[in-house]
């Protein structure tokens, strides 16, 4: 019984991690994606970094699923906008990021009742009509 006690606990750990997933973690899913970036897209990639040209796959390597996908239209036509959000307090300071913790079945609407808790996009990548990276917006705090 205490074996399956200590490997539900290991299980349910593993899957609350996976929310947290680093580039390394990203990468080890996705050996081929990676092994077809550039030398140059790869050395990005680890460091956790986007830059101009990369592809969604690229950029979700890098800094893993949008919290939202935004659609914009100008004058140059429609691009899609992926956007990144953390979630910080009346400080500043940082409660989570990502919208993964309201949807997780572990730990269910987390922070929500924090009274001052407020979301804070911190980062945000456009596609062109050609599927790649065409600007990137990062908060400079």
């Amino acid at each position: 019984m205490r074996s399956i006690s200590i490997l539900l606990a290991v299980l349910l750990l593993t899957a609350g991690l996976a929310g947290c997933a680093s580039p390394d973690t990203r990468i080890k899913r996705s050996p081929e994606l990676f092994a077809s970036l550039s030398p140059e897209h790869q050395a990005l990639v680890r460091e956790g970094k986007v830059a101009i040209g990369f592809g969604p796959d690229a950029v979700r390597l890098a800094v893993g699923n949008p919290d939202r996908i935004w659609t914009r239209t100008d004058a140059t036509g429609t691009s899609e906008v992926w956007s990144y959000v953390t979630w910080e307090n009346d400080m500043g300071r940082p409660l989570y990021r990502g919208w993964y913790h309201l949807n997780s079945d572990l730990y269910p609407y987390y922070y929500l009742n924090y009274p001052a808790r407020r979301e804070r996009e911190y980062f945000k990548v456009v596609f062109g009509s050609d599927g790649k990276v065409v600007a990137i917006e990062q908060d400079s705090r």
